[in-house]
C-alpha cells in the first residue's frame, strides 16, 4: 500500500468529518432525546453459564449494554429511541439496526451465520480466499459483502463510504493501535472482541450472545446456545475414559507445535473424556501454544493412545503417509502403528459454534470401537490403499 496516498486519504477523510460531522452513518434525529441514564432500571443480567470475558445487562426501554473488560462498553440503543442523557463518558453509543459492520475478527462470523444475520456484515477484513465459512464467500460473491482491507491496512476510503457503524477487531488490532485510533476518528466505533480467550471451551461458543445482542437477536442467540450445550451436557456427567490425547501439528522447522496444558483445546479434550497427554506443559508465555523438538514430543506422545493433527496453520493430512512424510519419527507412535491418527478440518477455528460437536467427534473417537472415518470436524488418516 502507497503509505504517503493512504495517510492523505485520511487526513481528507477527517476533514471531510469535521464539515460534515462524523459517526459513518447518519445518527438518528432523536440521539440526545433519550431517557436519562440513571432513571433506567435493570430489567435482566443476562444469564452466563460458561463465557467470562463479557457481559450483557438489559435495562428498560430496550437498551443493552455489552460490557467487554480492556475492550470497553458499549449501550445498544433501541431503534428510533434517543442516547440517554448522563450517559458515563466511556460508553460507546450503537445505534439499531447495526448493521454495517466491518469485521475483521474472522472467527466471530460464524456467530452471525448461526443467527442467520450475515447480511449485518457489510464489509470483511477477510478476501474470499480466506473464508472457509460458504455464506461469507456467498456473500462475498454476490457483493453483499465488500473486501475493505485486512485488519493492519483498511480501506478506510470505502469505511467511510459504506456508513460503517462499527468494526469488530481481535485482539491482533493492539498491534497496529494506529488503525484503531483512525477508525474512531472517521467516527467508527471498535469493539474489540475476546471470545478466544475464554478458558472455557463451552464459553467461546457463549459469545454468540453477546452477537445477538449486537443485531437484535438475543433471543435466538440464548436458544441456539442453550441447544448446543444440551448435547455436550451427557458427556460432562460421565467417568472419565484412560485415554490419551496429544493434538499437535508439525511447524515447517520440523519442530512439534503442540497446546498448553490447560488450553482450550486440551480442556475440550477433558470434557470429552480424554486426558490431554502434555499435563504440565507452560512456557510461561502468553501463547497457547509451545514449540518442542521432535525428540521432546517423542518422549511425551509416543505412547499416547490418539492423535489428532492440527490442519489450521499446516493444512490437511489425509493419509498416514503425508503424517511420516513430515517425520518418520512419527512411526513408532502407539497411535501411528493403530491408526488412530485424527486430522481437523480447516474450517474447525473458523466455527466457535462447533465446539460442542468437536468435543462430540473427540468423545466419540474415544469410546466407540467403530467410529466413522469422517465425523463433523475430525477425519481419521487413511494408510497405503485405504481412503
Amino acid at each position: 500500500m502507497n503509505t504517503a496516498k493512504n495517510k492523505s486519504i485520511v487526513i481528507l477523510l477527517l476533514a471531510l468529518c469535521l464539515l460534515l460531522g462524523c459517526g459513518g452513518r447518519a445518527a438518528p434525529t432523536a440521539k440526545a432525546s433519550g431517557p436519562d441514564w440513571s432513571t433506567l432500571a435493570v430489567r435482566r443480567q443476562v444469564p452466563l453459564s460458561h463465557a467470562a470475558a463479557f457481559s450483557l445487562t438489559e435495562y428498560d426501554q430496550g437498551y443493552t449494554l455489552l460490557t467487554i473488560p480492556t475492550s470497553g462498553r458499549f449501550l445498544i440503543v433501541p431503534q428510533g429511541a434517543g442516547l440517554p442523557g448522563g450517559l458515563d463518558d466511556d460508553i460507546v453509543p450503537l445505534y439499531a439496526p447495526v448493521d454495517r459492520i466491518y469485521l475483521a475478527a474472522t472467527s466471530a462470523m460464524d456467530f452471525f451465520r448461526a443467527l442467520d444475520a450475515i447480511a449485518s456484515v457489510r464489509l470483511s477484513g477477510t478476501d474470499g480466499n480466506g473464508w472457509y465459512i460458504e455464506e461469507a464467500k456467498d456473500a462475498l460473491n454476490s457483493g453483499a459483502m465488500v473486501f475493505a482491507g485486512k485488519y493492519s491496512a483498511p480501506d478506510y476510503e470505502l469505511i467511510y463510504s459504506e456508513k460503517c457503524d462499527l468494526a469488530i477487531e481481535s485482539t491482533m488490532i493492539y498491534h497496529t493501535p494506529e488503525v484503531k485510533e483512525q477508525l474512531i476518528k472517521l467516527g467508527v466505533p471498535v469493539l474489540v472482541e475476546r471470545s478466544s480467550y475464554e478458558e472455557d471451551p463451552l464459553g467461546r461458543m457463549e459469545w454468540v450472545k453477546a452477537y445477538g445482542a449486537l443485531v437484535g437477536k438475543l433471543p435466538a442467540a440464548e436458544a441456539l446456545f442453550e441447544a448446543e450445550i444440551q448435547a455436550v451436557v451427557p458427556l460432562l456427567s460421565q467417568p472419565k475414559t484412560d485415554q490419551t490425547v496429544a493434538f499437535f501439528y508439525i511447524t515447517t522447522t520440523g519442530t512439534a507445535n503442540v497446546r498448553k496444558s490447560g488450553d482450550y483445546v486440551s480442556r475440550m479434550i477433558e470434557l470429552a473424556g480424554g486426558r490431554y497427554v502434555f499435563e504440565d506443559l507452560d512456557s510461561g508465555s502468553a501463547l497457547s501454544t509451545v514449540n518442542m523438538t521432535m525428540e521432546s514430543f517423542y518422549d511425551g506422545a509416543k505412547d499416547a493412545d490418539v492423535l489428532i493433527y492440527n490442519s489450521t496453520i499446516d493444512g490437511e493430512l489425509f493419509t498416514v503417509e503425508e503424517l511420516l512424510n513430515k517425520s518418520g519419527l512419527l512411526a513408532d507412535f502407539k497411535a501411528v502403528r493403530a491408526g488412530n491418527v485424527w486430522c481437523t478440518g480447516k474450517n474447525l477455528f473458523q466455527e466457535p459454534m462447533g465446539v460442542g460437536k468437536l468435543i462430540l467427534d473427540i468423545h466419540r473417537v474415544l469410546t466407540e470401537p467403530d467410529v466413522p472415518a469422517e465425523l463433523t470436524y475430525l477425519h481419521r488418516l487413511t494408510s497405503g490403499g485405504e481412503g
